[in-house]
C-alpha cells in the first residue's frame, strides 16, 4: 500500500467519526442524511477496494466506540453495509475502463450503495432481527427514510471524488 492511501484512509477515517457529529446538531440529521457514508464512499472510490472495505468497517465501530453513534443495536448492520460499500466502489473503480470521468464514478457510486443496502438489510434480516424483517421495513429504512442522505450522496461524493482525482490524489 502505498503511504498516500494510507494517508488518505486515515483522514476519511477520522471524517467518518467527525462529520456525523456535526449532522447530529440537526434533529434526525444522523438518519436522514447518513453523513458517515460519505467518507466511506469517497474512501473506496479513491483508494481502492481493500482500503475502502477498512474504512467501511473501522468507521462504524471506532465512531460507536468514541460517540456512541451508531447505537450497539445498529452496529453490525452499519459495519457490513459501509464495508461492502467501501469494497465495491473500489472494485467498480479498478473494474470500469472509462478513465476518470463522472459517468465512471455514479455508476461506481450507485452500485456500492445499492450492494451495501442489500447486505446492510441482509444482516438485519437474517441475523439482528431474524423472522421479524420486512421488504417493507428495508425498503422504508434504507430508501424511503435515508432519500435525503442518497440524493446528498449523489451530489456531494462525485464531486469530491473528481476534486481528489485532479489533485492527484487518488490511486484508483
Amino acid at each position: 500500500m502505498k503511504t498516500k492511501q494510507l494517508v488518505l484512509t486515515a483522514l476519511l477515517i477520522a471524517l467518518g467519526v467527525v462529520l456525523p457529529m456535526a449532522f447530529h446538531a440537526i434533529p434526525n440529521g444522523g438518519s436522514l442524511f447518513s453523513p458517515m457514508h460519505i467518507p466511506v464512499l469517497i474512501c473506496g472510490l479513491t483508494t481502492g477496494p481493500l482500503t475502502g472495505l477498512v474504512c467501511g468497517a473501522v468507521t462504524p465501530i471506532l465512531s460507536s466506540v468514541l460517540t456512541g453513534m451508531p447505537p450497539a443495536a445498529r452496529l453490525p448492520g452499519m459495519v457490513v453495509e459501509l464495508a461492502v460499500y467501501g469494497l465495491v466502489s473500489g472494485l467498480m473503480m479498478k473494474l470500469l475502463k472509462n478513465n476518470k470521468s463522472f459517468k465512471k464514478i455514479y455508476i461506481a457510486l450507485i452500485v456500492a450503495m445499492l450492494c451495501g443496502r442489500i447486505a446492510g438489510g441482509l444482516v438485519n434480516a437474517l441475523v439482528l432481527n431474524a423472522g421479524n424483517y420486512t421488504l417493507k421495513m428495508w425498503v422504508t429504512g434504507y430508501f424511503v427514510t435515508g432519500i435525503a442522505g442518497i440524493v446528498t450522496h449523489l451530489l456531494i461524493v462525485p464531486v469530491v471524488v473528481r476534486a481528489l482525482q485532479k489533485a492527484n490524489l487518488t490511486s484508483v
